[in-house]
């Protein structure tokens, strides 16, 4: 490799040189932390520090003499620009969970020889289907090392970040009654112990929030439930005196971050550890010697599940954020053409009216930004040194959200800047019809989610036309924007997606045209009982975002007198619901938007 042209070049001439030494034939380095987050601390974003590659999911292969980034549909335009120059292949996926790399690494490595990953960071379901497929060719998995600990000369340390209260009112259950919960469900499954190591799921159980993950109001820890007490395993310094007391009279004892693994070892002999195979590492797991029951945390389907006193929060706070969008686009529709205006101002402004409104406390993602072309890549982020102007003609896509104290939105919409083309007009309104029929579909209770998945898609599979992301995630309450157990999917589904009352879940089918455009509309929606009959329980889809659907991009003779009606009451609601809380510009922007067609 030629080492001059690109520093990830150098990067993996380094790695490789440590597989020599090491006599490994590979290091697998995965998308993830000891947490198996989604979104990285510094520390852990060694596959972009080696890649270049900056895209949320996404995994690295480095072997002796090539090195492979395995990312799924919704990067690949993304992903051939970061690793151009780099030497580094690009696979391409069919879905983010796929496992090619898997056996890549079964076809690369000879029988005899080894591959290493951080076991640390290694999820243990993951692990176990590693190890499966590499002992079948013959090549053995080593998990006890961290190459990046002997390559990254400057890896940054540990977030420092303090870590504070989610308080009453919006935290309206305590955390005394979540810990009740969990131990009720430890009982169940015949535990003593319960291991919580998914940050989400910790900041739920003990009503605590911090900001060591980007975009996540989380912190780093582990959370091990015992029948008297529990122990939280965080970075010294983080928790202060009068958060730590408070904590005490719940019964949670502090413990150093690093005494995770040690506790776990240290366990009694008669102990028995309830742990989610899916949400915990290979590390953790394997300093556990006592009995095991393997199952989904609790505190996973229970966080999923909003109570009433949650949703009406959630309510006010789409009601605020709704509010800052109507102050941002009447901004935005006065600048347009006589201000200079780029993919960078629309994420600065949007931003900082959001940050107006009451309750808000960040942004729940990196906002997109996307004009024509960068909007048909559906993780685009604009860059300092790559954007677009908004001039000219076009499609501008806006995918956004924030974090407020009672809820976490997340909302797309598409705009027309000058003239749109009837092609564009065809494709963004079959998207609508996409979006507005999986809004409007009532369901048996219970229904697991991925099933739900392809009433989304179908207007536009009536024309050839697909696209490769899933349709919706669910949402958390004031915690992380992507959350399960549901999601509306092409994914094989499992027991624990079943549809309850409460969960939130988002709804985005796309289409996009490489090096054209790109539309995507959004809403978050709400699952709320819909009457029973005979046949059991219904469920039915309550639209939480308030924001206008453009209806200039829609080719009306596309749509139904169903489909007009259901738009027209949306904005009817959206109009109710934002007019208290705007006024000048952004009221005068919100009735034009709102108008029924």
């Amino acid at each position: 490799m030629d080492t001059r042209t690109s520093p990830y070049r150098a990067r993996i001439a380094k790695t490789q040189e440590a597989l020599a030494r090491h006599g490994l034939a590979a290091l697998l380095v995965p998308s993830s932390d000891p947490h198996l987050s989604e979104y990285l601390p510094e520390h852990w974003q060694g596959r972009q520090w080696l890649s270049g590659f900056t895209g949320s999911m996404g995994t690295l292969v480095v072997a002796r003499d090539k090195a492979a980034v395995f990312a799924d549909s919704r990067y690949w335009v993304q992903a051939e620009a970061e690793l151009a120059g780099s030497g580094i292949e690009l696979v391409k996926i069919p879905t983010g969970t796929a496992t090619h790399h898997v056996e890549w690494l079964a076809r690369e490595a000879k029988a005899g020889e080894t591959v290493a990953v951080d076991g640390a960071v290694l999820g243990l379901a993951a692990a176990q289907h590693l190890r499966t497929v590499l002992s079948k060719a013959g090549v053995t998995l080593r998990t006890d090392i961290d190459l990046l600990a002997e390559i990254w000369p400057d890896r940054p340390a540990l977030p420092a970040a303090p870590v504070y209260e989610h308080r009453a009112p919006q935290a309206p259950l305590p955390r005394a009654t979540k810990l009740v919960q969990l131990r009720e469900a430890m009982a169940r499954h015949g535990a003593t112990h319960h291991l919580i190591s998914t940050v989400d799921d910790i900041a739920w159980s003990l009503n605590l929030r911090g900001s060591d993950v980007t975009y996540n109001p989380v912190f780093l820890a582990h959370l091990l439930v015992a029948p008297g007490g529990a122990t939280l395993f965080v970075g010294e310094g983080k928790i202060d005196a009068e958060l730590k007391a408070a904590l005490a009279a719940d019964g949670v004892a502090l413990a150093p971050y690093g005494e995770a693994a040690g506790a776990l070892a240290a366990l009694p002999s008669d102990a028995r550890v309830l742990l989610d195979p899916k949400r915990v590492t290979l590390g953790l797991r394997e300093r556990i010697a006592v009995p095991v029951v393997e199952a989904i945390n609790p505190s996973t389907l229970l966080k999923s599940r909003k109570s009433e006193a949650e949703a009406e929060h959630v309510r006010e706070a789409m009601r605020q954020d709704g509010a800052a969008m109507c102050e941002f686009y009447a901004w935005f529709e006065q600048a347009l053409g006589r201000e200079r205006i780029t993919e960078l101002t629309v994420d600065e402004k949007l931003s900082a009216a959001r940050a107006k409104r009451p309750g808000f406390v960040g942004l729940s993602f990196s906002t997109i930004a996307g004009f024509n072309a960068n909007g048909a890549m559906p993780h685009y982020r604009a860059t300092p040194e790559s954007h677009a102007m908004i001039e000219g003609d076009g499609l501008l896509l806006i995918d956004s959200g924030g974090q407020y104290l009672g809820g976490t939105t997340d909302i797309t919409r598409v705009w027309p800047i000058g003239q749109v083309t009837d092609a564009q007009r065809r494709d963004y309104t079959l998207v609508l019809k996409g979006t507005m029929a999986l809004s409007r579909t009532k369901f048996p209770r219970g229904t697991l989610s991925p099933m739900l998945d392809a009433i989304a898609r179908a207007p536009l599979w009536e024309h050839g036309l697909e696209y490769g992301h899933g349709t919706g995630h669910g949402v958390g309450y004031f915690l992380n924007v992507h959350e399960g157990p549901q999601t509306i999917s092409k994914a094989l589904p499992d027991a624990h997606m079943a549809m309850e009352p409460g969960m939130i879940t988002s709804i985005e089918p796309g289409l996009y045209r490489p090096g054209q455009w790109g539309i995507r509309i959004e809403n978050l929606v709400l699952n709320v009982p819909a009457g029973s009959t005979e046949f059991g329980e219904f469920l039915a889809f309550e639209t939480l975002t308030l924001c206008p659907i453009d209806t200039r991009c829609i080719d009306r003779a596309l749509l139904r007198a169903d489909e007009i009606a259901w738009l027209n009451g949306y904005h009817a609601t959206v109009r109710e619901r934002l007019l208290p809380l705007v006024d000048g510009a952004a009221r005068d922007w919100l009735l034009v938007r709102t108008e029924p067609i």
